[in-house]
């Protein structure tokens, strides 16, 4: 078993690897604007990617306050139960997050979609609402970022076709840019 949890260690450690440091600072850095503009950062996704924006919203809505500086906006899109489930349910479940985002979403703001296949209608269908609100829209993917990565306006598509490894990644980004904010932040 040892055997295995180094072997999945060493893949993830890898791909983490993979990823372009200045991709990292870009998407980290059109928050930062954002947020010295006041706008809003909305982040949701799928399963493992709820769970992943619901935490990276934490970090950025409590982790990054700084005494005298104004306080980041971040909301996350998928935990409003009721919300999500009236949407798919007097809808279709592919306008979950959109519908939500046409009463929200402002030009200036940030929206960031996780789908580990880059391929769930209701991330791209957020992502058209986002770009037609002049919001910037960001994706993070996996595989090859599918239909998801040419609607966004920028991504980073962690390289592996392993969906837990590249929630891993996800999560591990998120705090990246989520530290990189919290510095920004303090040092603005």
């Amino acid at each position: 078993m040892l055997a295995k949890i180094e072997k999945y260690l060493d893949e993830v450690s890898k791909l983490v690897l993979k990823i372009p440091s200045s991709a990292v600072e870009r998407i980290a850095s059109v928050i930062f604007n954002a947020y010295k503009n006041g706008n809003r950062i909305f982040v949701f996704g799928n399963g493992g990617g709820s769970s992943t924006s619901a935490h990276f919203v934490c970090d950025l809505s409590k982790g990054t306050i700084t005494e005298g500086k104004p306080r980041l906006k971040a909301i996350s899109l998928a935990e409003n139960i009721p919300l999500l489930t009236a949407w798919a349910n007097d809808t279709d479940y592919t306008n979950t997050f959109g519908e939500q985002l046409k009463n929200l979403v402002e030009h200036g703001d940030v929206v960031i979609g996780l789908s580990g296949s880059g391929m769930s209608p209701n991330v791209i269908n957020a992502f058209y609402v986002a770009n037609d609100a002049g919001a910037e829209s960001i994706l993070l993917s996996g595989f090859d970022g599918g239909t998801a990565v040419r609607v966004a306006g920028d991504s980073i598509v962690v390289p592996s076709s392993d969906m837990q490894q590249i929630e891993d990644v996800h999560m591990i980004l998120t705090h990246i840019i989520f530290r990189c904010l919290k510095r920004a932040i303090e040092e603005s």
